[in-house]
């Protein structure tokens, strides 16, 4: 029989996030966090299943561990699989398509690993349910296999869609930052909502929104769903009381100071409906201006920004000015910080100084680095 309240949970991380995701799951309680490359494991209920979908900025999806297990043949696969009582989850018209991945492992074939465990849970499903047939119509339930070392990873998604999916962006710019990124050199600037916050490279608006949900503690999976709010084992009450307990954090009678521009005019369109959908269109200011011409209003402030790179948007001289125009600004602004994700070496030239920290991210698959300049602290407002 399962332990429902003493799970073996995993908040699945962005490289080189690992840290900022174990840092999100101290503050929402959990003090068991284990910390490996791509994962952070950690000890739950049911109930916390619903939280942490609803709360976690910067992890793609919460999965549940089923089983972990030496896995050299197709047969120590299909056995460890078996071995897993799914029917404790799954019901019988369940649907449970397996998603699988191998890395430094003798199976190499991931189609074959995948057909390996839909057997193997099959198997074990007809045993349990006395039927030959599974109709597979009911709520999803995803299984992944995951192959490392020669040992298998079985999981259960109770995620569905990556959590950096919040539901306010529609429409998209060209190669536009995700919102588990976007959320997590927010989080590393150590931004608090009584700054100014000013982003020139706005795009279609993710920095300043997350930063608005940040600043007004909005949990950023309170507009989405997730595949096991229809899962009969969770109960419908445990996912009201998360929501119920979300909205009444939120603290949206906190004055912002966020703003963002960008130079096209088509970016700035579709920021604005992102930003009128995640219900900030009176607290973020938008407008279309290169950044020469940006002038962030108050002191103390924070650049957060992801400026465009050849790389990325296939124009290394424009990339360059961008920088180049950027350093310019910061010298106009003595009391603010500025935190810049970039793959470029040329940051620090263009700011005319190193920067105070540097910390490598992954922007999909681009190496980058963000570069923090920190300015003076503010002044104590007793």
């Amino acid at each position: 029989m399962i332990e429902l309240e003493k799970l073996q949970l995993i908040a699945t991380s962005p490289m080189g996030l690992e840290a900022i995701v174990a840092r999100e799951l101290k503050d929402l309680g959990y003090n068991d966090v284990q910390v490996e490359n791509g994962r952070v494991n950690f000890t739950g209920g049911l109930a916390d299943i619903c939280r942490t979908n609803l709360w976690l900025r910067t992890s793609d999806r919460v999965l549940i561990k089923m089983a972990e297990y030496p896995a050299r043949t197709f047969e120590d696969l299909f056995e460890g699989t078996k071995a897993v009582n799914w029917a404790d989850w799954i019901p019988e018209d369940g649907e449970f398509p397996v998603n699988g991945r191998s890395q430094k492992s003798q199976l190499t074939s991931v189609p074959a690993c995948q057909s390996i465990v839909k057997k193997a849970v099959v198997e074990k499903m007809k045993a349990t349910y006395g039927t030959e047939w599974f109709p597979e119509d009911g709520a999803k339930y995803v299984i992944e296999v995951s192959l490392m070392n020669d040992v298998a990873l079985i999981t259960l998604d109770t995620t569905g869609p990556s959590l950096h999916k919040r539901g306010y962006r529609k429409l998209v710019t060209e190669a536009p930052l995700k919102e588990t990124m976007a959320a997590a050199i927010v989080l590393l600037s150590r931004w608090q909502p009584d700054r100014p916050l000013y982003d020139p490279f706005c795009g279609s608006g993710t920095i300043p929104i997350e930063a608005a949900m940040i600043g007004w503690n909005i949990a950023p999976g309170l507009r989405r769903s997730f595949n096991s709010d229809q899962w009969p084992i969770i109960p419908e009450e445990l996912w009201e009381a998360a929501r119920e307990e979300a909205f009444d954090a939120v603290k949206d009678d906190i004055p912002l100071s966020i703003a963002g521009s960008d130079i096209d005019p088509g970016a700035i369109d579709v920021a604005e409906a992102a930003v009128k959908k995640a219900g900030f269109a009176r607290d973020i200011k938008l407008s279309v201006l290169p950044v020469s011409k940006a002038k962030p209003q108050g002191d103390y402030g924070c650049i957060i920004t992801n400026p465009p790179y050849g790389s990325r948007l296939g124009d290394d001289t424009e990339a360059e000015r961008a920088l180049r125009e950027l350093g310019h600004t910061a010298l106009y602004l003595p009391t603010w910080s500025f935190f810049a994700l970039s793959p470029s070496k040329s940051v620090e030239h263009y700011f005319g100084r190193n920067a105070d920290k540097r910390r490598k991210l992954y922007n999909g698959r681009i190496e980058c680095a963000l570069y923090q300049y920190f300015g003076p602290r503010p002044p104590f407002r007793g």
